[in-house]
């Protein structure tokens, strides 16, 4: 290799240091594309996010997703753009991120869930709020058929928690050393009032009201459908 060859391989800028490391932005997308990112669950990963976030939008923004980020609460995912208005003659696009279909006990669960949060945290404290199963089973239990007996009631709360925790609105605690007869507590996550907002909150009575005329004529807890992006 002669001189000149060498001084050209100098002159040859490296990238500017600023620009992150391809695999941590893949890293943060792939996350974010399987589900919700926390801040409790991964600081690391959420200190990368709020310092790529502009590259990250960029990025959804080609899958057409928009970066939902909360730094108070501590969680960001990524929500599909609403479909283009028909009238404007856009064709419909595929949905990257699907909308789920809401059983009326989810959805049920979820709006009490969310008013039961807006309670606590009127009364200040602490920011996490933490309710057993016996608990939820109780603000379940006003909206249940009459006549359903308690071994059938904990049926339904126990199938419906574990979809609202797999939904990642609810996160099972691990059993405290000692508490055998311990039948679950669970953190209702933060994130909830991110999809039940102050609109639909505002509606809930109102809401309560046709779920009770559901009941009152014989409506089974399986019927009627929401759709949701989570």
């Amino acid at each position: 290799m002669n001189d000149d060859a060498l001084h050209e391989s100098d002159s040859v800028e490296s990238p500017p240091s600023a620009l992150p490391a391809v695999p941590e932005l893949s890293q943060l997308m792939v996350h974010l594309l399987k589900g919700v990112l926390y801040r409790d669950d991964d600081e690391r990963l959420w200190a990368s996010l709020l310092r790529l976030q502009a590259r990250v939008r960029e990025q959804a923004a080609v899958l057409l997703l928009d970066l939902v980020l909360d730094e108070a609460e501590g969680h960001a995912f990524l929500k599909s753009r609403p479909d283009p208005d028909e009238a404007e003659g856009a064709p419909r696009l595929p949905r990257l991120v699907a909308r789920r279909p809401l059983s009326y006990p989810v959805s049920l669960m979820l709006a009490l869930l969310r008013r039961r949060m807006a309670e606590f945290d009127a009364g200040g404290g602490d920011t996490r709020l933490v309710l057993s199963r016996d608990d939820i089973a109780e603000l379940m239990r006003v909206f249940l058929p009459d006549g359903t007996n308690e071994a059938r009631l904990i049926d339904q709360v126990d199938a419906t928690i574990t979809k609202v925790v797999d939904l990642g609105f609810l996160r099972r605690l691990k059993p405290a050393a000692g508490g055998g007869q311990d039948r679950g507590h669970f953190e209702v996550r933060r994130i909830l009032k991110a999809f039940v907002d102050a609109q639909w909150l505002a509606e809930f009575d109102a809401r309560l009201e046709v779920y009770r005329t559901a009941l009152s004529g014989g409506a089974s807890l399986g019927t009627g459908q929401e759709k949701a992006d989570a």
